[in-house]
């Protein structure tokens, strides 16, 4: 029998072949993929439950594939959570990417998963403020300051150099000085400062990324100044009529959005109050507002890149297994010309 290995980084080895790649550029990619038909995404896995402390907690399966000219591209991301996890001293979400060999379907590579799934996540962020956040801003709020604020500050700097303001607001004084802190030390460049409240600090700045766990929606439009661009990367901060009163709404996947009513918008989707482009309402709902299209549509000029006028503009992302895919497949060429990882032996 023939000896079987693979290849594992753990994060410093993913942290060095991040530094050699440009992570907006593989996220914009992949967007243009999947926008002209190339990749394929199926039902995730998904396991809830409750930790001994009575702390949500879940396992998520992401499988996904890319079908390019100079070849197919397949993987999956293993990323579980518990909420509480921060109170433990490390990080809330963490697990496994995968890449696959496209001959004998072996995982071929596996990668440490918690910054990485956090870099591809504020890659999708640069990328939108990139294409239709406003044309000129000077500073930016970020609602939650855990291990994806930090990817995100990570990103900010490299993509938006000239960005020199950072506002935050975390539940947590606790969390929010240690951002501080640690961006004090990473990126001096940044001024980051704690606002009082979300909402001083949604008014704060044209651009609001929300990176919290909160179920329960709390941000009104009223908080919302014209001009302002919003990421809705998590799960339900804004309130619904931030949707319906939004000059422009984008997804990733409205195939995902409309699936999990768990997130707003998907509820919104599936009652006909929110309508994809070119679709009527449902009967009795009255007029939807639709969605203008997908960030994808956008890169490839299938749709208009409306920017903030004298409204706002919302970008929600649901979180697509492909971006996981395409990031650990540039990782995986990354790594083997840099030489890193260690190998192992499965026979």
């Amino acid at each position: 029998m023939s000896q079987e290995s693979l290849l594992f980084l753990n994060r410093p080895a993913v942290l060095a072949c991040l530094e050699k790649l440009d992570p907006v550029e593989v996220v914009a990619e992949v967007l243009r993929d999947q926008a002209a038909g190339r990749t394929e995404i199926p039902a995730e896995g998904y396991l809830p439950w409750h930790n001994s402390n009575g702390a949500y907690s879940r396992a998520i399966a992401m499988l996904g594939a890319l079908h390019r000219e100079e070849g197919s591209v397949y993987g999956m991301k293993l990323i579980n959570a518990a909420v509480d996890n921060p109170s433990r001293g490390i990080e809330r979400a963490g697990g496994l990417s995968f890449a696959f060999d496209p001959e004998t379907a072996r995982p071929g590579l596996i990668a440490e998963a918690g910054y990485l799934s956090a870099i591809r996540t504020a890659a999708y962020t640069m990328v939108s403020l990139r294409e239709i956040g406003p044309e000129r801003w000077d500073g930016l709020t970020l609602l939650g300051t855990g291990a994806l604020a930090r990817a995100h500050l990570d990103l900010l700097v490299r993509t938006f150099p000239e960005a020199r303001r950072v506002t935050v607001f975390d539940l947590s004084a606790e969390r929010s000085a240690q951002l501080v802190a640690w961006a004090a030390e990473r990126h001096p460049g940044l001024a980051v400062t704690v606002a009082a409240t979300a909402a001083g600090a949604v008014a704060a700045s044209p651009v609001t990324v929300t990176l919290t766990t909160s179920d329960d929606p709390y941000v009104p439009a009223s908080w919302i100044r014209p001009g302002s661009f919003l990421a809705h990367v998590s799960l339900g901060d804004l309130t619904e009529e931030v949707f319906l009163g939004a000059e422009a709404v984008y997804g990733d996947d409205l195939d995902l959005i409309e699936e999990n009513p768990r997130r707003i918008l998907g509820r919104l989707l599936q009652e006909g109050r929110v309508t994809r482009p070119g679709t009527a309402s449902a009967p009795g709902t009255g007029p939807g507002r639709p969605i203008d299209g997908t960030l994808g549509q956008v890169l490839l000029g299938r749709v208009p890149a409306v920017r903030p006028g004298t409204g706002y503009v919302v970008s929600n992302p649901f979180g697509m297994s492909i971006l996981d895919v395409g990031m650990i497949d540039a990782v995986r060429r990354t790594a083997l010309e840099l030489g890193v990882g260690q190998r192992l032996d499965l026979l």
